[in-house]
């Protein structure tokens, strides 16, 4: 039977960018409720500047306050050598750093050129080795909202880069939510081909409701993890109309009708994404949560 991992990244991507701050308590909350649905990694915070992303600025004291799970891997995202010094003060499993493929976009993100963050991260993963599991993903894979189209030589130029500093796994991240079916299966695919002893792991933003054919034609290309978000909340801070990632719940829902197992339970999902549009106070856009799953018969 087919198995696909899902990454649950409500509690970093989903609400790093909502002007409600929660609380550290309701954000372990969020944890719990993901690790109560079956997800076994779950992107927790991001050790960047409080000033500029204000929901991340509690990560140290989330990171303490986490359930003690053997079972359970939680990530946190990282920018910068300091990121990464924060990060690995703290008892986190995984660092995840980015790189994104275009410069105008990085130097905004990261205040640097792609390459010059390439080195970095270079520098982060010799640090890391023996400390702490590094990953990093690979942002804006499909197209950038500065400098437009991300030719695929492009793309993969930076993923030859990034993946000489031994990552446990590289994402590709379609951060604006501007990629179709055919980009995925093409962009997706050549990695796989190109680098097929590193694990592949895909970040959709359902932006332009494509998301969901994404996921799809990326499990076709070969990855085996995905990311999500409950309700289908996120954005990213530092690029314009970066609306949400696709919904946990709506995930789920489509590789069980499937007969994909995600070992993801959609009940819990749902109500996870429920307490989270109440948390939040506003309509979310996830569609499972509010439909609910397949009806049974009368």
């Amino acid at each position: 039977m087919q198995t696909v991992e899902i990454v649950e990244v409500a509690p970093r991507d989903g609400i790093q960018n909502e002007p409600v701050i929660l609380a550290t308590d309701d954000k372990v909350a969020l944890v719990e409720k993901a690790i109560a649905a079956g997800i076994r990694r779950i992107e927790v915070t991001s050790f960047v500047n409080p000033k500029r992303v204000p929901q991340m600025g509690d990560a140290a004291e989330l990171v303490a306050a986490l359930p003690e799970r053997d079972d359970v891997t939680y990530i946190a995202l990282v920018l910068n050598e300091r990121g990464f010094e924060r990060a690995v003060e703290t008892d986190i499993d995984e660092i995840n750093f980015v790189v994104v493929t275009t410069d105008t976009f990085n130097q905004k993100n990261q205040g640097a050129t792609t390459m010059e963050t390439v080195g970095t991260w270079t520098e982060i993963a010799g640090r890391a080795s023996g400390v702490v599991s590094a990953g990093v993903t690979v942002a804006a894979a499909f197209g950038c909202p500065f400098e437009g189209e991300v030719p695929i030589d492009r793309l993969l130029r930076v993923v030859d880069a990034v993946a000489a500093g031994n990552p446990r796994e590289i994402a590709i991240a379609d951060t604006i939510g501007v990629a179709t079916p055919r980009d995925v299966a093409e962009r997706v695919g050549a990695v796989i081909k190109r680098f097929p002893d590193i694990p592949i792991r895909c970040h959709f933003h359902n932006t332009r409701n494509t998301g969901f054919a994404n996921a799809w034609a990326a499990i076709e290309a070969g990855a085996t993890t995905l990311d999500s978000s409950f309700a289908g909340v996120g954005g990213c801070p530092f690029a314009p109309r970066a609306t949400g990632n696709i919904a946990t719940e709506d995930l789920v829902y489509m590789l069980d009708r499937a007969g994909i197992t995600t070992g993801v339970d959609l009940d819990l999902s749902i109500a996870a994404a429920q307490w989270l549009e109440e948390k939040l106070g506003k309509t979310l856009p996830g569609q499972v949560m509010k439909a609910g799953g397949f009806p049974k018969a009368a």
